[in-house]
């Protein structure tokens, strides 16, 4: 390919109302919602990286629905959130998801989404008063492998395959050049054919998801790239809203899932459908065993389900002390479920056990079949994975958003619209929102439609608004393709194309990143420890970076596409590592440890930590910011 045919794309202008950047749960959830609000008069683009039926994190599918109230109340859920996330989110945003939830659910149903029922009400829907199976109290089991292609086809339909636009990457989000602060389009490019695509807006939605990666994984070898999260999310939501100047939130907070060994299969339903027990290489419950570790981090210890972060507290105790590995006891779980149940009864079990992860991980099906393991006869290992930053999952790490008016929430935590951004215009939901968590797949579906629905009325409010780019449109194209210029000036220097003093490849760029971060800022070499020597240096390591990636190269449109997305890990990167070195406790033992500050210090830290990076002078500014809680919280009993 020669650089006139890839390095001078078209450039088309696209004029818009409302652009949705994302194909995930909470853009889907936006689109059909804010077309209910929008009339004929408000235009709704969609634009995703992917193809919409498999976008984000419930690509693959699922095996359960993790958050659904039912009878449970939005106060409850709360509390749980609260808990779970050592007591720091914001009770208006989780309370806003908890009272919405379940219509989103309820739709889902409705377009055919299997649930399953008791037997007594099987075939009844659940908003007629049908009783879902749930493996825990906030999880009910569905066939979920075409769960996302059921909520994309109704997006789809709400909005129109013409308003949506697939195999589109936006890298870079745009300010208005007349009123400060203010959003008024974004760019990217096609990974199909040479077209960059400028797009004008009144009102942005940024939901394109959390970011995988940026830690060295686990995964090497042949196994590279295999990851728990989607390997596709690329911290793009937080770097691009970063770069714009929007204030983030809890970009310290990080998820460490503990999940089946190298092939990343979720173990929920095994803990909560299936009653199988986690055990050290002794066979004992290191939860029991160490339990009082977990009192040096009270109140938090007495929650009636241990939170994450402390059950791989327990977890880490135990590696590090020579007694693993670390098992998931599925024959024991299996053999005492079947005491009651007949061999038909006992032959459906094992199906199910198999359909957790054809449902929703099928490389873990692969990897049991590869290694000979069948779940009722054998023992499968566990192991804490690489970080990985998220909003929507058992994280909370995000952007500062306004949230609703009618709970009571401190006036400084609203500012006129529902989800939006401290950038004028600019909005997020699911992993977009920081200081809350444990939303999942229906509660970042909800909380697209919170955020569409009030995108609307956005648009409604500034029909008169006509976006002005603040950027010389060539210059812009210039930045996206650089990485194409640096290849083919540089290209014919060497013998070996991949080796050359004068750019980077993409996958090497990624590597150095996540070596930095593995190494300094809490990856798993260290056991996810870290302290103020160890994130000083990869600061230090993560600037030169940042003067590297004007080296980086792309050799096609894949490569291009590569390149822009380890220029977002970098930027969710220097935000997390800023973050943890600013907060000087140990808040989430088992996800990070600051070993210069090992204690829960509620009295100095139980508070929001927020940043700006300001897009004029490119400082950051790290603040804390006062919590609060809503709903009074009960640590042990009731709410969990």
């Amino acid at each position: 390919m020669s650089e006139g045919t890839f390095g001078n794309p078209e450039i088309i202008e696209i004029e818009t109302d409302i652009l949705i950047v994302g194909g995930g749960m909470a853009a889907c959830g936006a689109a059909y919602e804010a077309q209910r609000w929008a009339g004929d008069d408000i235009k709704i683009t969609l634009v995703d990286k992917a193809a919409l039926d498999r976008s984000g994190a419930v690509a693959m599918g699922l095996s359960a629905i993790n958050t659904y109230l039912g009878d449970n109340s939005p106060e409850d859920y709360c509390r749980m959130v609260s808990a779970d996330l050592m007591g720091i989110t914001r009770d208006d945003l989780v309370f806003d998801v908890g009272r919405h939830v379940d219509d989103s659910v309820h739709l889902f149903e409705e377009w055919g989404l299997p649930i399953w029922k008791d037997k007594e009400t099987e075939g009844v829907p659940l908003k007629d008063g049908g009783k879902p199976v749930r493996s825990g109290k906030w999880q009910i089991m569905i066939n979920g492998e075409g769960y996302k292609p059921i909520v994309a086809e109704a997006a789809k339909k709400a909005i129109g395959i013409e308003n949506i636009m697939e195999r589109v990457f936006i890298v870079k989000f745009l300010l208005d050049e007349n009123e400060e602060n203010r959003i008024a389009g974004a760019v990217g490019f096609s990974v199909r054919e040479h077209k960059l695509y400028v797009f004008k807006a009144n009102t942005i939605l940024n939901v394109a998801g959390g970011a995988v990666n940026i830690f060295r994984p686990r995964s090497i070898g042949e196994a590279m790239g295999r990851t728990w999260y989607p390997v596709w999310n690329a911290g793009s939501t937080y770097a691009m809203s970063a770069e714009v100047g929007c204030e983030m939130t809890m970009m310290e907070n990080r998820f460490v899932p503990a999940r089946f060994k190298d092939g990343y299969g979720p173990v929920g339903a095994w803990f909560l459908l299936f009653k199988s027990k986690a055990t050290n290489g002794m066979g004992e419950d290191y939860t029991v065993k160490n339990a009082d570790m977990l009192k040096d981090f009270a109140p938090y210890d007495t929650a009636a389900v241990i939170p994450t972060c402390l059950r791989n507290h327990t977890m880490l105790k135990e590696m590090k002390d020579g007694n693993g590995p670390i098992f998931m006891d599925t024959p024991t779980a299996m053999a005492k479920l079947s005491e009651t149940m007949t061999p038909k009864e006992v032959k459906h079990l094992e199906a199910e056990a198999w359909e957790d992860f054809l449902d929703m991980c099928i490389g873990q099906a692969g990897h049991w079949a590869g290694m000979n393991i069948r779940p009722e006869e054998t023992k499968s290992e566990l192991m804490p994975t690489e970080p990985y930053l998220l909003g929507s999952h058992s994280g909370c790490c995000g952007i500062w958003v306004s949230g609703p008016d009618d709970l009571g929430a401190p006036a400084e935590w609203h500012w006129g619209y529902n989800r939006m951004t401290t950038v004028t215009g600019l909005f997020t939901a699911g992993d977009g929102v920081g200081a809350s968590g444990h939303k999942f797949s229906s509660g970042s579906h909800a909380e697209g439609r919170i955020a569409g629905k009030e995108m609307v009325r956005f648009c409604k409010n500034h029909a008169d608004f006509k976006p002005v780019l603040h950027a010389d449109m060539k210059e812009v194209a210039e930045e996206i393709y650089l990485p194409v210029r640096n290849y083919f000036e540089h290209k014919d220097k060497t013998t070996a194309e991949d080796i050359n003093p004068f750019y980077i490849t993409p996958k090497m760029f990624q590597m150095r990143l996540q070596k930095y971060m593995d190494e300094y800022v809490a990856g798993c070499s260290t056991f996810y420890q870290t302290n103020a020597v160890m994130l000083d240096i990869g600061l230090h390591h993560i600037e030169l970076l940042k003067e590297d990636s004007k080296n980086l190269r792309a050799k096609d449109l894949h490569e291009l596409m590569r390149a822009w997305e380890n220029y977002h890990r970098m930027w969710a990167a220097e935000a997390h590592l800023r973050h943890i070195q600013f907060r000087e406790e140990t808040r989430y033992p088992g996800f990070f440890y600051r070993t210069d500050f090992p204690d829960l210090d509620d009295e100095n830290w139980k508070c929001f930590v927020n940043s700006r990076h300001n897009p004029e002078t490119g400082e950051w500014e790290i603040k804390k910011v006062p919590h609060k809680d809503l709903v009074e919280k009960f640590y042990g009993g009731q709410g969990h």
